[in-house]
């Protein structure tokens, strides 16, 4: 199977890509290994890998340097997870957020999905626009969990 095309969209002074030429790793380690609450922490190569392994997406700025990010983990045909979706603080107040939500909800690689998750601490109004809520049965969930595996210095 080759691998996907870049999708990208113009979307008033911004661009959102998700082409991995365009994506500035460094920048997103910055915001999701120093300032995230989920994953901070996480080295480099760790963070380089997930993105590599998924669909990452960047929101471009007039400037074209990155202002937000967001990645889902994905088959590409049944399941996505929604994760690191992150505005840098200069960018803030623009609707990134929504718009990489509203991307994302209609990028051609995520049609289709059977399921589509997230977890957040602090955002369920915005996700909840986008037809996110609890889980049906979260009883049938189950997970692994080691929140200490980037202090610990172990590759995940």
């Amino acid at each position: 199977m080759p691998p996907p095309t870049a999708h990208e969209i113009q979307d008033g002074d911004f661009t959102l890509s998700d082409d991995p030429t365009r994506f500035d790793l460094p920048r997103a380690h910055g915001w999701i290994g120093g300032q995230s609450y989920w994953a901070e922490g996480i080295p480099l190569a760790t963070l380089a890998k997930a993105c590599a392994n998924s669909l990452t997406v960047g929101a471009y700025g007039p400037d074209g340097d990155m202002v937000a990010m967001a990645r889902v983990v994905t088959d590409r045909a049944t399941f996505g997870w929604v994760c690191d979706v992150f505005v840098g603080e200069a960018a803030r107040g623009h609707g990134l957020g929504k718009r990489l939500m509203a991307y994302l909800k209609a990028h051609p690689d995520l049609q289709g999905l059977r399921r589509l998750h997230l977890a957040t601490r602090d955002a369920h109004g915005l996700y909840a626009q986008f037809g996110f809520g609890p889980l049906t049965a979260p009883e049938t969930w189950m997970e692994i969990r080691d929140p200490d595996v980037y202090r610990r210095g172990e590759r995940a």
